[in-house]
């Protein structure tokens, strides 16, 4: 995710690394090289080109324009409904802190930890690129094999929940906790399972597939006309005004594609190694134990 000092209108304006630019640039010269080839050729009266009808590319971008802003709206709301997961996933971890506190330490340590490693496999769930948990092991009250069998399991997050589960149910049958108790804190293991399912529907239902593809192919074939609608009309300003609309148009159909899918390791996702680590800074602060450092920007850049 970057993250920007926003109070320099300047620095926005040519702001390069983490925009949308380079993601659309080749595209960009590609109908910019069409623009001014035509001018050129019609300037000089080379060729000769009927322009294209005006009510026809009009009823095409207003089409166009309403689709686009559909899916940029629907794309975003994908992106904000993952933030607020994994703002609800900081949250119930800071709930559960505090509750836990009726435990025995030992048992909260292990609930705890646990709670950690849940955000830890959830976002390695979410994103290709699985992360080393090995660090937890003498903290989670697992045996060897358990603990190896999580980088296998079907759904690791869903696993340690259960061993939450349970150990809250033999606390429970033992007279440790009461009713009260274990309720209270069973309310705070059903969030985190809807957390992990509400990830689980973001990461695993794109927007349909053959809507993308129609919208991507319209978009493009909008930009390679737009140069011959405009070039009688414009002139000289041809491959100024069409570059600008051209990279309004490509800019909002490839951020649509970066905001589709926000769990990912793209400029502008989630910078979900940085919640999981403010998860683990927290906690283990409430424990007493040493605190890791903050995950800092790359390139303003935080993952």
């Amino acid at each position: 995710m970057i993250v920007r000092d926003k109070n320099s209108s300047f620095t926005l304006l040519f702001a390069w690394y983490g925009t949308i630019l380079p993601k659309v640039l080749g595209a960009l010269v590609c109908v910019l090289l069409i623009s001014a080839l035509l001018v050129y050729l019609t300037t000089h009266s080379i060729v000769s080109l009927p322009e294209v009808p005006a009510i026809g590319f009009t009823i095409f971008g207003v089409i166009l324009s309403i689709f686009l802003s559909f899916r940029n709206n629907a794309c975003y709301e994908r992106w904000w409904e993952g933030r607020k997961l994994w703002g609800a996933l900081i949250a119930n971890s800071r709930h559960l802190s505090r509750d836990s506190h009726v435990l025995e330490p030992q048992h909260r340590r292990v609930l705890m930890y646990r709670v950690m490693l849940f955000s830890h496999l959830l976002r390695d769930r979410l994103r290709p690129n699985a992360q080393d948990f090995t660090a937890y092991r003498a903290h989670v009250a697992l045996n060897h094999a358990e603990f190896d069998a999580l980088s296998g399991h079907i759904n690791a997050p869903q696993y340690i929940l259960e061993k939450i589960q349970q150990d809250l149910v033999k606390q429970l049958q033992a007279g440790n906790i009461s009713d009260i108790v274990y309720q209270g804190l069973t309310q705070h293991i059903i969030e985190l399972s809807n957390i992990h399912a509400g990830c689980d529907r973001i990461a695993s239902t794109p927007l349909p597939f053959a809507y993308s593809v129609l919208l991507h192919r319209a978009v493009y074939v909008f930009c390679l006309i737009l140069p011959f609608s405009l070039s009688n009309s414009l002139g000289l300003w041809t491959p100024f005004l069409v570059g600008v609309i051209a990279y309004l148009v490509l800019g909002l159909d490839a951020l649509s594609n970066e905001l589709e899918e926000p769990f990912g390791l793209q400029d502008n996702d989630l910078a979900l190694d940085s919640i999981v680590r403010l998860i683990e800074r927290e906690m283990r602060s409430s424990l007493g134990d040493a605190v890791p450092t903050a995950i800092s920007t790359t390139r303003v850049n935080l993952t």
